[in-house]
């Protein structure tokens, strides 16, 4: 992954600093749909752990559940970045998410040497959700408003660490599925951007890092937007200027920055040593957000 003896010495300052501290990892179907791409991660995650720090991995699967779903013979619907969710599409986002994808990332950090437990939402009483009511919202691709049910997607009302701190205090990595469940035990699917914003927020994570398959936030030009701050992020949402999956993700780091995470970090999970950069150098690989482009002895050349 291309980590010299000069990065590490560069990166063990913040290794010692972030010891102890959590991170929330979410990273999307494309990191994990490639056998060595997600063994790459999974390595560098892993190594996150090993030095002390508290990882809680969250994980989607639109991909994969897109493919299974055409398999079936079911056609896929998503809105400015959210899978709108039947009762047919719940039943592949469950076999998905909490089977096929949370298993082969088990499988990836067991090979990297970290023991990790795999679980949704549900387990635990961790995320408590509710049906999200339709809603008018104005579809980015065509430019005009419409009435969306999403069906079976939740909107998250109560979130419970209490399993999560127990399982890291054992030494042991959560990997959560994005599913959640009411208190009737109905189960829904959740933007996994989500459930991890929701997470870092209650468990006052030190960076919620979102793992996908582009570099960062890009400008109008396509070049990458090093640091942001939340009142430029809000602007950029405002404007129109990002759209599609990155929407969610900005509206998540948002959440997250104003409920006290103290930075978020949006990479690409496809570039092998993207995370350890990150985290760990000074100049960082993708995009770092925070309140107000200020982190005491984090600083990062723009």
């Amino acid at each position: 992954m291309g980590f010299d003896a000069n990065v590490l010495r560069e990166a063990l300052p913040y290794i010692n600093r972030f010891k102890g501290k959590t991170f929330v990892v979410k990273f999307g179907g494309k990191v994990a749909a490639e056998e060595a791409t997600l063994d790459s991660f999974c390595e560098e995650l892993a190594l996150c752990a090993q030095v002390g720090i508290r990882v809680v991995a969250v994980h989607g699967g639109g991909m994969q559940a897109n493919e299974l779903s055409q398999q079936l013979g079911i056609k896929p619907k998503t809105i400015n970045g959210r899978r709108v969710t039947d009762e047919r599409a719940l039943d592949v986002v469950k076999m998905v998410f909490g089977g096929k994808v949370n298993v082969e990332i088990l499988g990836a950090l067991r090979q990297a040497g970290v023991p990790a437990v795999g679980l949704s939402g549900v387990d635990g009483n961790i995320l408590t959700a509710r049906k999200r009511p339709p809603q008018v919202v104005v579809n980015l691709e065509t430019g005009k408003p419409q009435t969306v049910d999403y069906g079976y997607v939740g909107e998250i009302f109560d979130v419970d660490t209490r399993l999560l701190d127990t399982l890291i205090e054992k030494d042991f990595v959560p990997v959560m599925a994005s599913l959640a469940a009411d208190e009737d035990g109905d189960i829904y699917n959740v933007n996994a951007d989500t459930v991890a914003s929701s997470i870092a927020a209650e468990m006052q994570a030190e960076k919620l890092v979102l793992a996908t398959n582009v570099d960062g936030v890009l400008d109008d030009r396509g070049q990458l937007i090093s640091r942001l701050t939340l009142q430029q992020v809000a602007a950029m949402i405002v404007s129109g200027q990002v759209a599609g999956g990155m929407l969610p993700k900005l509206e998540a780091a948002a959440r997250a920055l104003r409920s006290g995470v103290r930075s978020v970090h949006i990479i690409n999970g496809m570039k092998a040593g993207a995370l350890l950069r990150e985290v760990f150098t000074e100049e960082g690989d993708g995009t770092m957000i925070t309140i107000n482009g200020h982190l005491d002895a984090v600083v990062r050349r723009t």
